[in-house]
């Protein structure tokens, strides 16, 4: 549709009239017969000559021309406006980030798939992680993955299939073999820190402990929690095992704990498929609706057509008189 951004300037458009009804005319005075002997002619005449005015008029054609010039221009800054149809945008309010062990340990086979055979821990993560990307589609998602070092592999993105890709690519050791849960942490902190959302929600998943992080797991929690970033734990390794395949099943309750998120133990894939149905309900989808309506300016329009029609005016008289003077001189 079309609409006036300022209609109250339409108000203007008697202004003309108004000054002409109010303001006198302009009055210029000038001698009627410019002669050097004018004064002693008209001695000899017995004439005292007096001072008279004339008002210029306009002409009908004038007038229009003028008037609808000036209409044009008052519509011009009114700034007329073609209105198109609202377009609407889903605003995600919510960011979450993936944090992935993929320390040398991932590979071992002791995950059992539904159909019985035993596979590799990664393969399980590989196929839930990916289900739940998919499930997230009004979300805004990041990808890590960690070993000796935590690495981004995806930014925050509403491009899912770019982190499903992601996903299913990932190999254990490629990070190397060691795990650091607590520069992971860190590391989550700082790309929270680039994001203006409401929720940061982080899901942190490992099959060990912590060996290789300089900064401690607990005091990273603590930077998160004054971050208000909530973290959920899910430990899928052996609780039993010793050394660096242990996993640490007190530092992932504490560090859930401590940020307001929940701590989950998978054993298989249906379990972990579980767990991640879990975080899909209580991370339900939240987004803001956004809308708005293109607005195209046409003020250019009529302010051309007054342009046009007083130049052609002007002109036009212009050369009518150049025409009559011609012909006089003639």
């Amino acid at each position: 549709m079309y609409q006036l951004d300022l209609p109250w300037l339409l108000v203007l458009l008697p202004l003309p009239l108004l000054v002409f009804w109010l303001l006198p005319a302009r009055r210029e005075t000038s001698a009627s017969i410019r002669l050097p002997f004018f004064t002693e002619v008209a001695r000899a005449a017995g004439v005292q000559p007096s001072e008279g005015s004339i008002v210029a008029r306009r002409s009908w054609p004038q007038t229009v021309a003028e008037g609808a010039a000036w209409c044009l221009i008052v519509l011009a800054l009114a700034r007329p406006q073609f209105v198109e149809p609202p377009i609407d945008k889903r605003e995600p309010q919510r960011d979450i980030l993936l944090a992935l062990d993929l320390s040398q340990s991932m590979e071992t086979k002791d995950f059992r798939a539904p159909d019985g055979t035993l596979q590799a821990r990664v393969d399980a993560v590989r196929n839930v992680v990916s289900d739940f990307v998919a499930r997230r589609s009004g979300d805004r998602i990041g990808l890590i993955a960690f070993g000796d070092a935590p690495y981004p592999l995806a930014p925050f993105t509403t491009d899912h299939t770019l982190v499903e890709t992601m996903i299913s690519g990932l190999i254990p050791g490629m990070a190397g073999p060691r795990t650091s849960v607590g520069d992971s942490l860190g590391l989550a902190i700082r790309m929270f820190d680039k994001t203006t959302v409401p929720e940061k929600v982080m899901i942190v998943l490992t099959d060990g402990n912590d060996t290789a992080s300089r900064m401690p797991p607990l005091k990273a929690a603590e930077v998160a929690k004054d971050k208000k970033i909530a973290i959920h734990t899910v430990g899928i390794g052996n609780p039993s095992a010793t050394g660096e395949e242990k996993l640490d099943t007190a530092t992932l309750q504490k560090i859930a704990e401590e940020t307001g998120g929940r701590y989950f133990f998978g054993s298989d894939q249906a379990e972990l498929a579980k767990i991640y149905g879990v975080l899909d309900q209580i991370t339900p989808e939240d987004q803001k609706e956004l809308s708005w309506r293109p607005h195209i300016e046409l003020f250019h329009w009529p302010l051309a057509a007054a342009v046009v029609i007083l130049g052609g005016w002007y002109g036009l008289e212009g050369l009518i008189g150049l025409i009559r003077r011609r012909r006089l001189a003639a």
